[in-house]
């Protein structure tokens, strides 16, 4: 029983309607295996992003709770809010505010040197 081949080097695919052997990715289609590690590291921190603010809410929710039970005194939760809230800022802003680097960006950084 034989298995699916690898194709031979990356940028190649099966070839269409079943017939044997590899075909070169057409040119709008190809990928470079960078930009698939840097796609799947991204949705990889949106998913640990979101699972943050679900930790963030319900545990600083449960300390709000002892807070209001314990009679309300000194508001002593507000530190673990602010501190971890600005963890979360941060992380935000890391995951949404950065992009690749592209070969439009260096060609741009280029002329702005010469």
């Amino acid at each position: 029983m034989s298995g699916p081949i690898d194709p031979p080097e990356p940028g190649f695919v099966p070839a269409p309607d079943g017939q044997p052997g590899f075909v070169p990715v057409p040119d709008g289609m190809a990928q470079s295996a960078t930009d698939r590690d840097w796609a799947r590291s991204r949705l990889e921190r949106r998913r640990k992003l979101g699972d943050s603010v679900v930790a963030y809410l319900v545990i600083n929710s449960f300390l709000i709770g002892i807070w209001a039970v314990i009679g309300q005194g000194y508001f002593w939760p507000g530190w673990a809010l602010a501190g971890w809230g600005v963890a979360l800022i941060l992380e935000i802003w890391s995951l949404f505010s950065h992009r690749p680097i592209t070969n439009a960006d260096i060609d741009r950084e280029m002329r702005k040197g010469s």
